[in-house]
């Protein structure tokens, strides 16, 4: 018995031994599939929708999309319609088929408070319901870009390599961690800002929307967290330089953006791309974001876009 008990203890030890070795082999998974395409240099194709109903969240997270923008900049804030969206995204039958918890289409949003407001409280409802982007308006500095990042990280132990910027978010994702799949422990290791840790699946998106942000782009796209910068299709930029919306000098202000984030290996992010050739056209000049017209609706146009827009991807 006692040598039958020995070779029990020794074959145990083994086996936990190959585990962990497996574990500490096993390669880093993102949840969130659109950072994972970034991370590899690959564009990402999506829509926004201010439409938050349960049956459109399990249509949208079965279309051939990267990401979904929720609207509600425009509209209501509200976070319990939010939630109950992320919760109507679970596809369960995705999930056993893939093998993670990746979500397939990665929802992110922007909300009502500009850059120069406080949103502490916004950034910490939104990720705590489970959102894995948030794209703030009207970024006008790199002060302003700091702190977003800084509202959307934990505080950071004392040993860590990753330690500033600071956080503060307050700790509380019970919604999220049911929405990413992961425990507690898990998420904390998940959700922090990517590139800054490459690791992280969140994104910090800013939106450059005034002539002072579109000045000082290039120190906002150098914060470190800030993992995207997103003049949208130019529209507020348009209105606070003065200018039409057809001016040259729109596309101009828009191609100075993409040259910052080029510039700072920052992803680039363009909106309203309504057809095949400018879905192509974007994608060869280097945008990484690529918010499809159609306000939450694969029409034929944004289809033709979106087959164009990954024809142009590198694979």
């Amino acid at each position: 018995m006692k040598l039958a008990a020995g070779w029990l203890t020794v074959m145990l030890t083994a086996a936990c031994a190959h585990a962990q070795s497996n574990a500490a082999q096993k390669p880093w998974v993102h949840v969130n599939a659109m950072v994972e395409k970034l991370a590899q240099g690959k564009p990402v194709i999506g829509i926004s929708t201010s439409d938050v109903t349960i049956d459109n969240a399990r249509a949208i997270v079965r279309a051939d999309i990267d990401f979904v923008r929720l609207e509600m900049e425009h509209g209501p804030m509200n976070f319990e319609a939010l939630r109950n969206f992320l919760v109507g995204m679970i596809d369960k039958a995705a999930i056993l088929k893939k093998g993670t918890p990746q979500v397939a289409v990665t929802p992110i949003s922007r909300f009502a408070p500009f850059g120069r407001e406080q949103q502490a409280w916004v950034i910490k409802q939104a990720l705590d319901a489970g959102l894995m982007g948030y794209i703030a308006n009207g970024v006008d500095n790199k002060e302003q870009a700091l702190e977003i990042v800084r509202n959307m990280r934990y505080p950071q132990r004392r040993d860590s390599k990753l330690r500033e910027p600071n956080g503060l978010r307050g700790f509380g994702p019970m919604n999220a961690t049911w929405f990413w799949g992961l425990s507690t422990d898990e998420y904390v290791q998940h959700a922090d800002v990517w590139p800054l840790n490459p690791q992280g699946d969140l994104l910090a998106a800013m939106m450059i929307e005034t002539v002072e942000g579109l000045k000082n782009v290039n120190e906002i796209a150098a914060v470190p967290g800030v993992g995207m910068i997103f003049p949208g299709n130019a529209t507020d930029l348009s209105y606070a330089m003065g200018i039409p919306f057809d001016s040259p000098e729109r596309e101009a202000a828009l191609q100075t953006i993409l040259k910052a984030c080029i510039a700072h290996n920052v992803a680039c992010g363009v909106a309203a791309v309504g057809t095949a050739a400018e879905a192509d056209r974007r994608v060869k000049e280097g945008w990484k974001y690529i918010e499809l017209s159609g306000a939450g609706v694969l029409n034929g146009a944004a289809e033709a876009a979106l087959r164009a827009a990954r024809a142009a991807s590198p694979h």
